[in-house]
């Protein structure tokens, strides 16, 4: 059966994400897209899961913030997405304790330090086996639910480096991992055309605390590389996850909608 058309016809009624559950994973940070795109959806309504690797104070603090501050149910659960038993479990924890998962955002990753040849083998297949195989445990952990309800939105992190390569660092190996993501959620939009949307949002240089270390001559380089001449800040997101979240995107799957301040237009 065809993915119905959204019931309601006013845009309010239809970004309202009252009544559905959310899970973000990788949302322990205080500033960044996993906590932003959590945030976005419980101040449409959503009761949100979000999920920690190893930060569990981070994750139990934004669980506790975002149901202060928005009146929402929230929980915070441990999640290695490069482990496919973990993914397994946060999905039937959540599903026991929130009774279902309207809608799974697949935000937890690693970032490369290195190129194929200065790099080890272990740090490729690190970042391949979180940022890529992590997305596809999560596609398959959370799509045997979606399947069986009907229903259901994956939203993918990818990365404007799934499109072009950046420069100057070398992260061969993240960039690979993010192509994958997008061709990811575009391949299964097509798959689960009868139950669920797929859909992935490739951010550019986004200032999330992540890149602090990177030398000042590197960032200011990145900068001029960015027509609007800034990194962005993640709350700048918050908008096209709640979109492909939300009742107002029932036509939207395989989309990537890129957010990367002009980066990728030269």
């Amino acid at each position: 059966m065809p993915i119905a058309v959204a019931k309601a016809d006013s845009l309010k009624d239809q970004l309202s994400l009252k009544g559905k559950v959310v899970v973000v994973t990788g949302a322990s940070g205080p500033k960044g897209m996993g906590i932003e795109a959590a945030r976005g959806c419980a101040e449409m309504g959503a009761d949100v899961a979000v999920t920690y690797a190893s930060r569990a104070e981070g994750g139990e603090k934004n669980a506790k913030e975002l149901a202060e501050t928005y009146g929402v149910k929230a929980k915070a659960y441990k999640c290695q997405v490069d482990k496919y038993d973990s993914v397994e479990k946060l999905v039937k924890d959540v599903i026991a304790e929130f009774g279902k998962i309207d809608v799974f955002i697949a935000n937890a990753g690693a970032t490369a330090d290195s190129g194929v040849l200065d790099g080890s083998v272990d740090a490729w297949n690190h970042v391949v086996q979180v940022d890529l195989n992590g997305t596809f445990h999560c596609a398959k952990a959370v799509g045997h639910h979606f399947k069986e309800r009907g229903t259901g939105s994956l939203v993918i992190t990818a990365s404007m480096s799934g499109h072009v390569a950046n420069f100057p660092q070398e992260q061969t190996s993240y960039n690979v991992a993010k192509a994958g993501c997008i061709h990811m959620a575009k391949s299964l939009a097509n798959e689960w055309r009868d139950f669920a949307r797929v859909n992935s949002i490739s951010p550019g240089y986004i200032d999330t605390g992540l890149s602090d270390f990177v030398p000042k001559e590197t960032q200011e380089l990145w900068h001029s590389m960015i027509p609007m001449g800034r990194d962005g800040e993640a709350k700048e997101l918050k908008g096209a996850y709640v979109y492909f979240a939300s009742d107002a995107s029932t036509y939207t799957t395989g989309a990537d909608l890129v957010i990367d301040g002009g980066y990728t237009t030269r």
